[in-house]
């Protein structure tokens, strides 16, 4: 057999294996936005900051769903996203510590991230998260001090690094069980300090095994910034991730490298946004192809048949492309859909 031959089968059966996971009946992933609006103003942000809080009636809403699903459920995984999720921290603990009392009568195993800016993550608000399930972290570090503070730039304008270094200090000083992703941002401007920083934060937090590193080129993703902002080139980004990646590689931690579709491509993974609106993926999130229906308090998914189909048009021909990012091309195939509630009237 023909070592072409071979990788495209290998290749195949990662796909079926994630097929299997994707189609599950009995595994959910919610995706919940407990507020979308940010203390901070990120110069590369593409969010607009319209919606505010969860409306009360949204998290019944959510809760309600939960319900619903307790009988065919086996497994639940609640990823918190913004916004800044810890603006709404009691949003996100009424919820959790909802889901956890159900989880505990029922045998659902629950499991909860977020992903939070860090600046409100204090060591007295890692201790109330954790007591309400949610163990995993992902923040953003922009590289030293002066080049983050210039592009992490809280809504007052002021810097946020120190605070956020603080708090890291403050978890790696904590026995709380905990994994803490640090998701450094790559751009022209801070790729030459890179180095030291990264030996900085390997030297700092990566003997510690709750943290770990992951890097990230910025890209234009549709905010008002877009046309001032200078990022990588495809064969730059490329070649500075995998010389970067060394320094920060830790051999009893092997990166994953297997395909893995994206939240977005899976039919058991759906957004909740603040103001109750279904979605699928948390870039576009003022595309009209994003806006799939709303959640009724009852916890009833009232969804547009018509705009969630072409998310999961992957599947249907093993599209790599498409599984990957299911938001380009969005006109793309019309597979069947796995229904995962009621219709939009």
């Amino acid at each position: 057999m023909s070592s072409a031959g071979s990788e495209t089968r290998a290749e195949l059966s990662v796909i079926d294996r994630e097929r299997v996971l994707a189609m599950r009946n009995d595994v959910f992933h919610l995706i919940l936005f407990p507020t979308e609006q940010c203390n901070f103003r990120c110069k590369y942000c593409y969010e607009d900051f319209s919606v505010g809080r969860m409306k009360p009636e949204v998290v019944e809403g959510v809760k309600r769903l939960v319900d619903n699903r307790l009988c065919d459920l086996r497994r639940l995984s609640v990823s918190w996203f913004g916004g800044e999720p810890l603006l709404a921290s009691d949003v996100v603990e009424s919820i959790s510590k909802h889901i956890m009392a159900a989880s505990r009568d029922s045998g659902l195993l629950y499991t909860s991230d977020m992903t939070t800016n860090g600046y409100m993550l204090h060591e007295a608000m890692l201790q109330r998260l954790t007591a309400a399930g949610i163990r995993a972290f992902q923040i953003s570090l922009d590289g030293p001090e002066e080049l983050h503070d210039h592009t992490r730039v809280r809504a007052d304008g002021r810097g946020s690094f120190k605070r956020l270094w603080e708090n890291l200090l403050a978890i790696r000083a904590s026995e709380e069980d905990v994994r803490v992703k640090l998701r450094i941002h790559l751009t022209p401007d801070n790729i030459s300090a890179m180095p030291d920083f990264l030996a900085t934060l390997r030297d700092t937090f990566l003997d510690d095994p709750r943290f770990s590193v992951k890097l990230k080129a910025v890209e234009r993703l549709g905010g008002p910034g877009d046309a001032s902002m200078d990022v990588l080139g495809e064969e730059d980004k490329s070649g500075a991730i995998s010389r970067l990646k060394q320094i920060v590689e830790m051999p009893d931690r092997p990166e994953l490298s297997e395909f893995s579709a994206c939240y977005a491509a899976r039919p058991n993974s759906l957004i909740v946004r603040a103001n109750g609106k279904l979605g699928k993926c948390t870039v576009a999130l003022s595309d009209e192809e994003n806006d799939l229906g709303q959640l009724l308090p009852d916890g009833t998914l009232r969804y547009r048949n018509d705009r969630l189909r072409p998310w999961l048009r992957g599947w249907d021909n093993d599209d790599l492309s498409a599984l990957y990012c299911p938001a380009n091309g969005l006109t793309m195939g019309e597979p069947q859909l796995l229904q995962i509630g009621q219709k939009a009237r």
